[in-house]
């Protein structure tokens, strides 16, 4: 009976919580695009680079092609001159001499964190005011930069963030991952702001003003941090700016990935969020709205708890369905929604993983995470 109780609240909890999100989501003006070019500020795009895959080309002439009225410099930085993504860049370069586009070898390294490390030595190059950072798998709609720096006119803004779907996972293990991010990451942002104003920023894309950037001490502030975008937010929201979303949705187009390479993904950012909030990772499970409705279940077979347990289970499937719908803006059959309880399960063991280790391994690379969120490189053990 004690164990029918537990299991029963936390059925209701993970359901009121499940139905919270959903209300929040759908309140969003999501995709709403702005009318006109009523702010166009210069804008510097930042894009770190490493390595290339089927998408990258892509994915980086979406930003070439960008239909914003203002002036935009565009800075690539590698680390190598061979690297094949600036093989790519070069040729992109050579197809829009129109463009104000720059190839950057980042031979320094700056810290831990080899993403900030290009960042410090791009933002070095910048001319203008407004910066964009933006992930090297970030395919970017035409219209992106005009909706993306809108909310900047109001000078109390610090930075903008863009959500971001997974775009036709290119195996069924990344299938999985596709509902956590389709489905859930959005709406448990907006979950979150609910709570209060955002103090984090988003990582796959982001519009900063600089002057706000020089306030916290330049990106050589997050030279060693794992979570260098939640870090950047924290310290512009600290120097009196807010964050704000921007409706516009972008993709983010990888290659394909197995199973151990998507759980290596998942584990890491499993880890970083722990780091980030470690209280409000450890009360995420409560959101889980498969396992607790099953454990109930499971310690109970009354009729009345397999109907409403079957009900919850459903709401579950029906959340997920309409906010996968909403983002990505096409139609979600009712074949594959078997896996919102197959990722809800899955990520059970990755919330449980999370605890049990401090390593995380990032473009092939190793790194162990310090109590306070910065990253050391993991040495081989002899």
């Amino acid at each position: 009976m004690i164990l029918t109780g537990i299991f029963a609240s936390l059925a209701l909890v993970s359901l009121g919580l499940t139905l919270w999100q959903w209300r929040v989501a759908r309140n969003f003006p999501l995709h709403r695009r702005v009318v006109g070019p009523v702010f166009t500020p210069q804008v510097t795009l930042l894009k770190p680079l490493q390595g290339a895959d089927d998408c990258t080309e892509s994915c980086l002439r979406s930003w070439f092609t960008q239909t914003y009225p203002g002036a935009v410099q565009l800075l690539f930085g590698v680390a190598r001159a061979d690297d094949p993504a600036a093989d790519i860049v070069r040729k992109l370069i050579r197809e829009f001499p129109s463009c104000d586009a720059q190839l950057v070898i980042c031979h320094e390294y700056l810290g831990a964190n080899p993403k900030v490390s290009k960042l410090i030595q791009l933002e070095a190059l910048a001319r203008h005011e407004v910066l964009v950072l933006s992930d090297a798998d970030v395919f970017a709609p035409a219209d992106c930069l005009q909706n993306l720096v809108a909310p900047l006119v109001e000078a109390q803004v610090g930075i903008v963030n863009c959500f971001y779907r997974m775009w036709q996972p290119a195996s069924f293990a990344m299938c999985w991952e596709a509902v956590a991010i389709n489905a859930d990451f959005w709406s448990q942002v907006l979950q979150a702001r609910t709570l209060g104003p955002l103090k984090f920023a988003l990582g796959a894309t982001l519009a900063l003003r600089r002057d706000a950037l020089k306030q916290v001490g330049g990106f050589g502030v997050l030279a060693d941090c794992l979570a260098d975008d939640y870090q950047l937010g924290q310290h512009v929201v600290a120097r009196g700016y807010g964050i704000e979303l921007c409706p516009v949705v972008l993709e983010c187009r990888e290659a394909p990935r197995g199973w151990a390479a998507t759980w290596r993904h998942q584990l890491r950012w499993a880890r970083t969020i722990r780091v980030c909030q470690p209280a409000a990772y450890f009360a995420s499970i409560l959101s889980n709205a498969t396992l607790w409705p099953l454990l109930w279940l499971a310690v109970s077979q009354s009729r009345l708890v397999l109907g409403l347990g079957a009900v919850m289970l459903l709401v579950r499937l029906a959340v997920a369905r309409d906010l996968m719908a909403r983002l990505t803006q096409s139609a979600v059959g009712f074949g594959g929604l078997g896996l919102v309880f197959v990722k809800d399960l899955i990520q059970v063991a990755v919330w449980c993983s999370a605890f049990a280790g401090n390593t995380v391994e990032w473009r092939g690379e190793r790194y162990h995470i310090r109590r306070d969120g910065t990253l050391t490189p993991a040495r081989p053990e002899k």
